[in-house]
């Protein structure tokens, strides 16, 4: 009988499709659970339930959503369960609480081990005594990246669980091909945004303060003294992200030079029409999604200097790494960028072989596979209640790959 996977995320679920198509090709029985309203699940033959993981609810809709999930699991009964995403990691081992192996996916520190602000920096102990508790009934803690497994267990966040590093959820290479190649040409996309001949920077994320934003508009001015034909293009959600969204008035002040499109679903021929990728990103991120896409893509990127762009960009070889916030960093690799285009497709070249190779969703959905098996199988003992604590024989080589 094929095992019954649930996998639980938040509103950005649906980007994880791909990963769940892979694992059900390998003979896992799927639900996903997730705040999205399930449309694109169905569309897949994937079952999907809603539950409400609202990223700005307060501490009385945390438990009524802890209720729900314990109420969804008796009614699922799955055989393993995996989570990604802050709310659902935290709230779906507390609510299975041994009952059933979970795997939580640890997709970056986000906002709270990012952000300077006296709310963060109150909220930090109350995370990591939330994870801490949360380790008790988790079977193994997967990380994307080497800084938050090595902030984990600095602070003895994984607890007696075992612990895996796989780096990122993984992309379709070939579908993207596929949807690049099958979409508008360059040209035309150019055409239909009116920039024609101009140098493109493009970003691809929610609209926030925490994703930089700020920081690249403020480089726009700089930028532009040097390459003044340089047009700004911005992608991604702004109205959905509450108190941490940029006023529409701080991108306004830049037109025509910058331009917000807002959620968009062609990203690939988008990324295909631009000469630079910027992700000015604040966030202690996890393998971030888009400079996979624009590394397979053949964009050169300008990145911050922070975990989980660290794994993607290598500063010099394939794109930039700039201190987070640093303007005149990003305004200064920018220029360098767009006045050398031998550099910038060398380096855009180089990111092509480098995701194929490292981030290949069938490579990641192998290694999940084979965590999910030995849990299922006994060989990985995860220290549950009730279970021997020993660690997980096959962590030592996972963790220890080359990075």
């Amino acid at each position: 009988m094929n095992p019954h996977l649930v996998c639980v995320g938040g509103e950005d679920h649906p980007l994880r499709i791909p990963f769940l198509l892979s694992l059900r090709e390998q003979g896992f029985r799927l639900t996903a659970v997730s705040s999205d309203d399930g449309t694109a699940f169905s569309r897949h033959g994937i079952p999907h339930r809603h539950i409400r993981f609202d990223r700005f609810a307060s501490s009385g809709a945390e438990l009524s959503t802890l209720r729900s999930i314990r109420g969804l699991m008796s009614e699922l009964r799955p055989d393993i369960v995996q989570s990604f995403d802050t709310k659902p990691n935290l709230l779906t081992p507390l609510a299975v609480r041994g009952q059933v192996p979970v795997v939580r996916t640890i997709n970056g520190l986000g906002w709270t081990f990012s952000s300077l602000e006296p709310r963060a920096l109150a909220l930090r102990p109350v995370f990591c005594s939330l994870q801490w508790l949360a380790s008790f009934w988790t079977a193994v803690t997967v990380f994307q990246n080497r800084d938050d497994q090595a902030f984990f267990e600095r602070w003895q966040l994984i607890g007696k669980s075992a612990a895996r590093l796989i780096a990122g959820s993984g992309i379709d290479v070939e579908a993207f091909a596929t949807v690049r190649r099958c979409g508008p040409s360059a040209a035309t996309m150019r055409e239909q945004l009116g920039l024609h001949f101009a140098e493109v920077v493009m970003f691809v994320g929610r609209l926030t303060r925490q994703k930089g934003i700020p920081t690249l508009l403020e480089a726009v001015p700089r930028i532009l003294k040097e390459r003044p034909n340089a047009r700004f293009i911005l992608v991604g959600p702004r109205m959905s992200e509450g108190p941490f969204a940029v006023a529409k008035a701080d991108i306004d002040r830049y037109a025509p030079h910058v331009l917000a499109l807002g959620p968009r679903t062609d990203i690939p021929a988008l990324l295909g029409m631009a000469d630079l990728f910027a992700f000015p990103t604040q966030y202690r991120e996890g393998i971030p999604r888009v400079l996979l896409e624009a590394g397979l893509a053949g964009l050169p990127i300008v990145a911050s200097r922070m975990p989980g762009c660290n794994d993607v960009v290598e500063d010099g070889w394939n794109g930039y790494l700039v201190a987070p916030r640093d303007v005149n960093g990003f305004a200064s690799r920018i220029i360098d960028l767009l006045s050398d285009r031998a550099r910038a497709k060398t380096m855009g070249d180089r990111s092509v072989g480098f995701v194929r190779e490292r981030f290949a969703l069938s490579g990641v959905v192998d290694q999940y596979c084979d965590l999910y098996r030995r849990i299922l199988s006994g060989a990985i003992q995860t220290g549950l209640p009730g279970q021997a604590t020993a660690r997980d024989p096959g962590n030592r080589q996972l963790s220890e790959a080359p990075q």
